[in-house]
């Protein structure tokens, strides 16, 4: 796996380096555009509606349309936002893990301790476990503020981006709201059907059957020869391949964050 990120866990003064990794990886079979003809490559251009121009990504700008009008945003504006730039991410504080909706659940990364010893990143790992928590912590990736929840899987912590609340629909249904009556008798039946169909999850047992048969097509197609030489159908161009600091001493930054919590909540109690 390739590394995308690196920076540091902390919560109080307690600082774990990691190296963070995508989780999950598409296993869907490639496809392009090609024309029905001849299979040449189908490629789409950037082209600006007023001049007629095609124009280069790199002068390319944002843009709002507010109220009929049209803000634009520069390379400038944009890098002269706010954004955090540090490389650590932030523990803001540890949740009861059922408190966590799966609805909110986004991109998952691993994380990998990067220190010579990895004893705070298994520190917090078996924390989170004996206290049956989620760590929800804020840190930048790819210049915009995330939040998301930090949990273990086996001997991995994994970070999970979360949806900001405002982007999570709510389920305003009419239908929801009718009074429906259950009997006895069919809720007995349903619960039957459900134990018949009872068993402990495997996610290795299901198979992408679309995916599956997609590539014995293309198999079968290229051991027919129904292909075009790609030199050919791509104007001469082959497709290119897509391609912290060690805590010192652990015992006294936990001591130490501890004392400062504790004198942080009185401080707001009083």
């Amino acid at each position: 796996m390739r590394t995308i990120w690196k920076g540091a866990l902390t919560f109080g003064l307690v600082n774990v380096p990691v190296k963070v990794y995508s989780a999950t990886e598409d296993h869907d079979v490639p496809l392009h555009q090609v024309h029905e003809k001849d299979g040449g490559r189908i490629r789409y251009q950037r082209t600006c509606e007023v001049c007629g121009e095609t124009v280069a990504y790199s002068d390319i700008d944002r843009a709002y349309v507010d109220d009929g009008q049209t803000v634009v945003l520069t390379k400038d504006d944009l890098a002269a936002l706010p954004a955090e730039k540090s490389r650590e991410i932030d523990v803001v504080e540890f949740v009861p893990s059922e408190q966590v909706d799966p609805l909110t659940l986004d991109k998952p990364y691993y994380l990998e301790p990067d220190s010579k010893s990895p004893k705070a990143y298994v520190l917090l790992r078996k924390t989170l476990e004996q206290t049956d928590r989620t760590a929800i912590v804020r840190f930048t990736l790819r210049q915009k503020t995330r939040l998301a929840a930090l949990r273990v899987r086996g001997k991995v912590l994994v970070l999970q981006t979360l949806l900001w609340s405002d982007e999570v629909r709510e389920a305003e249904f009419p239908s929801l709201d009718e009074d429906v009556r259950i009997s006895k008798k069919e809720l007995e039946l349903s619960s039957s059907l459900v134990d018949s169909y009872s068993a402990d999850f495997d996610p290795e047992e299901f198979v992408d059957e679309y995916q599956k048969e997609l590539r014995t097509l293309i198999d079968a197609k290229i051991e027919a020869g129904e292909t075009f030489d790609v030199a050919e159908t791509f104007g001469g161009e082959a497709e290119k391949a897509a391609d912290g600091g060690e805590v010192i001493d652990l015992m006294e930054a936990l001591r130490a964050s501890v004392a400062r919590s504790k004198e942080k909540r009185s401080k707001s109690a009083g």
